[in-house]
């Protein structure tokens, strides 16, 4: 095996676009609103992509540490649990990962031009991140072993990660921003609450008690079904708040299309393992969409 494939295995780089569909709706409102600077763009996306991996290698650790990954595990072999890195080797890693993120947040910040008091609360909320990121499953707190998993995903990748781009940009935040940033928001946990679903029976036995082991089978699949359809109204009601619209500004609305297609799918599901095949094309749809509505703001 190379040696940099354990890296890439641990960072999961599938999960990337999801985490990345918070910043570009963010950054397209601004565009909209006529103040969008490219490096700060570039600059969110690096951090956020940081923000992501940092998340995952905590993850990586945490179910190892408290016997969640095991051999009944659904979902792909963890690192640890593979034994291609070491309990130590991960913190280290771990370490490693929060070092660099604090340098990019910083460097973000700096350049985002906004006033001294304005610094030190984005910088409270980029630790606010970090610890988010390493606390799912690690620590006494390890929220996402109590059921707040969906929460936490809520806020960091949805309300804060599309008014917090947008803010970097224009110094304000826009009441109808919240539209898009709730869309975001639900469709990122029901990319989460996939994953739960299908880890749903090991995670009980492994006493992760995820919302999805809470509320059970049938209420976990009421639950998915108002995440996709109120993240569609939710959205799709923002162009009705644009003071200028034309045909372009409905184009993202191609992309509910697909999330229709894939409650389709869900309902069909008997077996939990089963519940694997959606994340990707629900991770990808939402992505999908953040492009498709960064177009229809630009033009």
């Amino acid at each position: 095996m190379n040696q940099i494939d354990p890296y890439l295995q641990a960072a999961r780089l599938r999960t990337l676009p999801l985490s990345l569909s918070s910043t570009i709706v963010g950054n397209a409102m601004a565009y909209y609103l006529g103040v969008f600077h490219l490096s700060i763009f570039l600059m969110t996306i690096g951090v956020v992509m940081l923000l992501q991996i940092l998340s995952n290698y905590a993850n990586d650790l945490g179910d190892s540490e408290k016997g969640t990954d095991n051999v009944d595990r659904i979902g792909p072999k963890r690192t640890v649990q593979a034994g291609l890195f070491s309990l130590d080797e991960m913190k280290r890693n771990i370490n490693i990962i929060i070092g660099l993120t604090l340098v990019s947040g910083i460097g973000l910040i700096m350049i985002s031009n906004v006033l001294w008091w304005e610094r030190i609360l984005l910088f409270i909320l980029g630790l606010s991140s970090i610890f988010a990121a390493v606390a799912y499953t690690r620590g006494h707190i390890s929220y996402g072993y109590r059921g707040l998993g969906d929460l936490g995903v809520f806020v960091f990748f949805g309300l804060l990660g599309v008014l917090g781009s947008m803010y970097l940009n224009l110094h304000f935040i826009n009441n109808a921003a919240i539209l898009p940033a709730l869309g975001v928001g639900l469709l990122s946990v029901a990319v989460l609450h996939l994953n739960n679903m299908r880890d749903r029976i090991e995670d009980q036995k492994s006493n992760k008690m995820t919302l999805a082991v809470r509320i059970g089978r049938e209420n976990g699949r009421i639950y998915f079904l108002l995440l996709i359809l109120f993240a569609i109204i939710f959205w799709a009601s923002y162009v009705f708040t644009q003071n200028s619209v034309n045909w372009f500004s409905y184009l993202y609305w191609i992309g509910f299309l697909p999330l229709l297609l894939i409650l389709k799918r869900f309902f069909r599901v008997r077996e939990d393992s089963d519940f694997d095949a959606l994340l990707k094309p629900t991770a990808l749809t939402t992505f999908l969409l953040s492009i498709l509505f960064f177009i229809s703001q630009i033009i």
